[in-house]
């Protein structure tokens, strides 16, 4: 496996990122393995979601200006099926789901993915 890192930011991201964590304090990422909004990564105040047995902190993202790391969570079922990926976290435009913090902005966080060697 290579040293590259798990997860990694976009500029776009970590600008929105920033803006957010200005608005709401320290924040996490929680991935999970459902179906429609709930296989986009969901952007909460740090805490907010209970992570369990059944999730893995993939990743503490750096965001530049911002003094604590975004903890990057993913469930422990979907890990099993990524586990062969690097994540790249990006924006779009479009309304995601009403529960993740960037949903009034009128963008949505995306996972990208690009398989990693062996």
């Amino acid at each position: 496996m290579s040293d590259e890192p798990r997860v990694e930011l976009t500029q776009a991201a970590a600008a929105l990122l920033r803006r957010l964590h200005d608005a709401h304090g320290p924040l996490m990422f929680h991935q999970s393995g459902g179906c429609c909004d709930g296989s986009a990564p969901m952007c909460y105040p740090r805490g907010e979601f209970r992570t369990g047995a059944a999730d893995v902190l993939l990743a503490e993202l750096p965001v530049p200006g911002v003094a604590e790391p975004v903890g990057f969570w993913m469930s422990r079922s979907q890990y099993e099926v990524w586990s062969h990926t690097r994540l790249i976290v990006d924006v779009v435009e479009g309304r995601g789901s009403g529960f993740s913090l960037e949903a009034p902005e009128g963008v949505r966080f995306l996972i990208r993915s690009r398989v990693v060697g062996a």
